[in-house]
């Protein structure tokens, strides 16, 4: 997919599912479950044990079926050795220029982290695809408003205080889309192999961004 279909197609999901996990071997299922529930964005953190390894195969096994991208990215290099295996965006905590010069140049979106006004223009000016606003929870759904009254054009993402029932909220505050870790992949369900609980879980999510895109 070219870069302007993988925006135009998280925009449409309205989600994307942090994954944090240190059993790398459970993952797929993971993603499949929540795939299955309508959630098919998953952004898979530098600190997955072996997450280049994890990005490769899944890219492999369900890239056919989901947006597969990397996230806590801190470096350039780490950007690129992700896409090469198959990585189809990028989120990094924090904006620093190099790694979405080199983001860009490789014509994959790009997701910045940021918090103040003042941050999240300058990730904007500097050609981030959409501005990953962390940690969310701090700021509020107010924060989204205010922030996108002066300026419209942001494309602003949260991550950080999203529950299966408030996407829906932030969508309305403003937001394209929303990132959601713990509060869909539930560490319990995980760690009891119930896989069907994760399913029931993106449904709900999936059906709070419907909700809040009326």
């Amino acid at each position: 997919m070219k870069r302007e279909e993988i925006l135009s197609e998280l925009a449409r999901l309205g989600a994307i599912a942090v994954i944090r996990m240190s059993d790398s071997e459970k993952l797929k299922r993971v993603s499949e479950a929540i795939h299955k529930g309508g959630v098919s964005a998953i952004e898979i953190t530098m600190t997955t044990p072996n997450a280049l390894a994890v990005i490769e195969n899944l890219s492999k096994s369900m890239g056919d079926e989901i947006l597969i991208g990397v996230g806590t990215v801190t470096d350039p290099q780490t950007a690129e050795d992700a896409i090469n295996a198959g990585a189809q965006f990028v989120v990094s905590p924090f904006f620093k220029k190099e790694i979405v010069e080199k983001v860009k140049s490789m014509k994959i979106p790009v997701m910045p982290g940021a918090f103040t006004p003042t941050e999240i223009q300058t990730a904007y000016e500097n050609g981030a695809d959409i501005v990953k606003v962390f940690p969310a929870d701090v700021l509020g759904m107010a924060f989204f408003k205010a922030v996108r009254a002066p300026m419209p054009y942001l494309k602003l993402m949260p991550t950080g205080g999203v529950t299966l029932t408030n996407a829906g909220d932030w969508l309305k505050a403003g937001a394209c889309a929303v990132g959601v870790g713990t509060a869909l992949l539930d560490k319990k369900a995980i760690d009891e192999n119930n896989f069907s609980k994760l399913t029931e879980n993106a449904m709900i999510l999936v059906q709070s961004i419907a909700e809040g895109r009326g």
